[in-house]
């Protein structure tokens, strides 16, 4: 999952309409002409003849339903995060075993808040504090409105982070995130944003009961 930069091009070939309508034109001009027949001597009208009634208007279908609009996730939205009070455990892993060693924290956590009849008041964060090519460092943080006790060495209440940010979705397993920020990483580059030191995913899904193939997850990059 660690951010690489890389490139891709795609090629689409279109077909311009200018070139469809130069060719239709082409064709019309190389048909001959068709031959007119003889004009034929029209009947003297009767002075007794009713005119006859215009036909009936052909009535127009009715036009088909519109189809649903389908929204795309954001990718890039600008927003503001709002600090929240949350329990903190605090770990270190290495990218082999970074999703275990994620879910083991909230499992912590959880069972910490569970054995105390705590309930989350939002969903599980984890806040990546350094990485390097090995591994990284976190906090991982469930938002709570109570102060829960018992804590261990790891553990701590604190804030979540606050202020300017930018937000992703990732939809899909963890190991399938390096797409992600690599698509994060090309989207600062192409507007010349500085990012923190730092960033933030917020588990919309239950991590810890959803299928890893169907997480969906906000991706936050605070911005300098």
């Amino acid at each position: 999952m660690k951010c690489v930069r890389s490139f891709r091009f795609a090629m689409v070939m279109l077909l311009p309409a200018a070139a469809i309508a130069l060719g239709l034109g082409s064709a019309l001009a190389q048909s001959p002409p068709a031959t007119a027949p003889a004009a034929t001597p029209a009947p003297a009208a009767s002075p007794s003849a009713t005119p006859a009634s215009p036909p009936a208007a052909a009535e127009s279908p009715a036009p088909p339903a519109a189809a649903p609009v389908q929204t795309a996730d954001p990718f890039g939205e600008e927003i503001t995060l709002a600090p929240k009070t949350v329990v903190i455990r605090k770990g270190t892993a290495n990218w082999d075993a970074a999703f275990d060693a994620l879910m083991d924290s909230f499992k912590t956590l959880s069972a910490l808040l569970d054995k105390q009849g705590i309930k989350p008041t939002g969903n599980p964060m984890i806040v990546y504090t350094a990485t390097d090519d090995t591994g990284f460092t976190y906090m991982a943080e469930i938002p709570v409105d109570q102060d829960p006790k018992n804590l261990s060495k790891d553990m701590s209440m604190g804030k979540s982070p606050e202020g300017k940010a930018l937000k992703f979705v990732h939809r899909g397993s963890y190991d399938n995130m390096d797409n992600t920020y690599e698509a994060i990483t090309n989207h600062l580059d192409d507007k010349k944003l500085e990012a923190k030191d730092t960033f933030i995913e917020e588990y919309i899904t239950d991590p810890l009961k959803t299928a890893e193939d169907r997480l969906v997850i906000n991706v936050y990059v605070p911005l300098k």
